[in-house]
């Protein structure tokens, strides 16, 4: 078990470095990592707010959503270019955009856990909410 997630960290390093940096990795809809009740819910707002992707980009006018949450630099990162950003999660922006999803994870639990849901998210309140989200976790 050690060696082949050995063999899959090297292939994931080697497959980053020869993808071009622009595109974000699209992280597969059974691979988020969730535990808990909530997973269809969390992968379709994934798939509604940035296609599962992790360099996902949205320019809002004052602020700014980044990286496979959407998570928007007015309330819960510092870009250094929003004015009066509170930076929630205490995190750059950037680290947002990268490969590494473990801070955006927390970061997405800390807003959802402050809003007491995901209704902060309009990607998961206008096509995920109140529907049969079951096609989202089949076969994982």
């Amino acid at each position: 078990m050690r060696k082949s997630m050995l063999f899959l960290g090297f292939l994931l390093v080697f497959l980053s470095l020869a993808l071009p940096g622009t595109q974000g990795k699209i992280i597969p809809r059974c691979e988020m990592g969730f535990v808990g009740t909530t997973v269809a819910d969390w992968m379709c707002l994934v798939k509604y707010e940035s296609g599962y992707n992790t360099k996902a980009y949205n320019n809002n006018g004052p602020s700014r959503d980044y990286g496979i949450f959407q998570i928007n630099s007015k309330y819960w990162c510092n870009d250094g270019r929003t004015p009066g950003s509170k930076n929630a999660c205490h995190i750059s922006c950037s680290k947002l955009q990268d490969d590494n999803t473990e801070d955006d994870i927390q970061c997405a639990k800390k807003i959802a856990r402050e809003a007491h849901g995901l209704s902060p998210w309009y990607g998961w309140k206008n096509h995920c909410r109140g529907r049969d989200l079951s096609s989202f976790v089949r076969g994982c």
